[in-house]
């Protein structure tokens, strides 16, 4: 398991070292085989690193790795971009088994995050957060977001905008039936991960509302 974290780590940090020894290991395969077959793969190999490297260490060290907390000690913007925005490089120190920390590094289109999705989020300077690694190889991190105190508060306000959106849509026409079952759903999904004695409340209201309607 360390071997293959050190080989995920180095491939998800250092692109392009990786795709110079992917045609060094396949280009001598082929000279000794004599078998210009073996340099098929390394070109779709060097894009899905370039692509998915990432995502294939989160999921890696979220699979088999076992959970303790960082802290990002440093925080630079650099001046290349990514999706217009500047990327950004990290520097943190991640908690060992025996209590003692350890440096590691890593930067916006580098950080290994689960769960897996279309958004880059990292955890403010200073704040501990939890995150997974092999024992014998803690610089290689994936950093759990949403056990976050920061991951939990952003998911707790991604759950609530969808209440805000059908208030807004029922509170501008109350006898509207569609508008009056959207809000009731909005409510009753966000009572699914949090509890709100008041949002039970309205629930009912709502239902009472929609009975009327019929």
């Amino acid at each position: 398991m360390i071997i293959i974290s050190k080989i995920l780590f180095f491939a998800s940090h250092h692109g392009f070292y990786t795709v110079i020894i992917l045609f060094l290991f396949f280009g001598l395969v082929s000279w000794l085989t004599k078998k210009a077959l073996f340099l098929i793969p390394i070109i779709p190999l060097a894009i899905l690193n370039g692509f998915g490297g990432q995502f294939l260490n989160a999921w890696f060290l979220n699979k088999y790795g076992i959970e303790s907390t960082a802290i990002i000690t440093s925080d630079v913007e650099t001046n290349s971009t990514l999706n217009e925005q500047y990327i950004h490089d990290y520097e943190a120190i991640v908690k060992k088994q025996d209590g003692k920390y350890i440096d590691t590094f890593f930067s916006t289109t580098t950080a290994a995050i689960y769960p897996i999705e279309n958004a880059i989020r990292i955890p403010q300077v200073n704040k501990t957060f939890p995150v997974k690694y092999i024992p014998g190889y803690e610089k290689n991190i994936v950093i759990l977001y949403y056990q976050s105190d920061e991951g939990k508060m952003q998911n707790k306000y991604e759950k609530e905008a969808p209440i805000q959106k059908a208030k807004i849509k029922y509170e501008a026409d109350p006898t509207n039936k569609e508008f009056l079952e959207e809000y009731i759903f909005a409510l009753e999904y966000y009572l699914k991960s949090y509890e709100d004695e008041n949002y039970k409340i309205k629930i009912d209201e709502l239902k009472k509302e929609l009975k009327q309607l019929k």
